[in-house]
């Protein structure tokens, strides 16, 4: 026959805390966060709403862009938000760039990467290297697709590689009013399918002739967003009513 369980009072104390295996004197896990969607559904706003979030908590990041709309080294939005940030390119060591912010005695606890559709695939293994190895957070706002449906390099590879991967809800509608999913390329008022894949340019409408030039070829382009039905058909707005047909107002 055994005792039973003693009071409360009469247990004595723990003479110091359990230590939580060793994991509070090793820096908390890092993660490589991708949200992706098509144009206007918000990618850069978040983006600067993430990097304000981060900076208000004390910690201290780089803001990363390429090819932004405003033609300037800067993350900006449709909405009027911007910030300055460190212009990249293909030939950018993003390794290098973080040690070197080091070596320079500044923190650098994460990274905002916007327009991360246009990172080489080696470029987003660098990323992946400096979450799992110095724990530097990573958030990388990108396109999902290009004009053509296709997935942008960068893009597979964050969607290969990312810890966790959003698409943005912030819904995109085409001129018909079902969800907006792929992005059209219009060149001189016409969608094209076949070019560079890289043509920076946004969604405003074409510029009337003589007020605006597309890159090379002196034409005009901008982007528009239209559901994967009228993608395919290459309709870029209603069509008149032609003889015998209802028009719909």
């Amino acid at each position: 026959m055994t005792d039973p369980d003693p009071s409360p009072d009469l247990v004595p104390a723990p003479v110091s805390v359990p230590a939580a295996g060793g994991r509070r004197a090793a820096p908390a896990p890092a993660h490589l966060r991708f949200f992706h969607g098509p144009m206007d559904c918000g990618k850069s706003t978040l983006a600067l709403q993430v990097d304000h979030n981060q900076s208000r908590q004390g910690r201290s990041g780089l803001r990363l862009t390429q090819g932004d709309r405003s033609a300037r080294p800067e993350i900006s939005s449709r909405v009027g938000l911007s910030r300055t940030a460190v212009e990249v390119d293909a030939g950018t060591d993003l390794l290098l760039l973080v040690r070197s912010h080091w070596a320079g005695g500044r923190r650098v606890d994460y990274l905002v990467v916007d327009e991360a559709q246009f990172l080489t695939p080696a470029q987003v293994d660098q990323l992946a290297e400096l979450v799992d190895a110095s724990h530097v957070d990573v958030y990388a706002f990108g396109l999902t697709t290009d004009f053509r449906t296709r997935l942008f390099p960068g893009t597979q590879r964050l969607l290969e590689v990312a810890d966790d991967v959003q698409r943005i809800q912030v819904e995109v509608l085409c001129w018909c009013g079902a969800p907006g999913l792929l992005n059209a390329r219009v060149v001189d008022g016409a969608m094209v399918r076949s070019g560079a894949t890289v043509v920076v340019a946004d969604t405003a409408p074409t510029p009337a002739p003589g007020e605006g030039d597309g890159p090379d070829t002196g034409a005009e382009v901008h982007y528009q967003v239209l559901c994967r039905h009228h993608h395919v058909l290459g309709q870029l707005g209603p069509t008149a009513a032609g003889p015998g047909q209802l028009a719909l107002s």
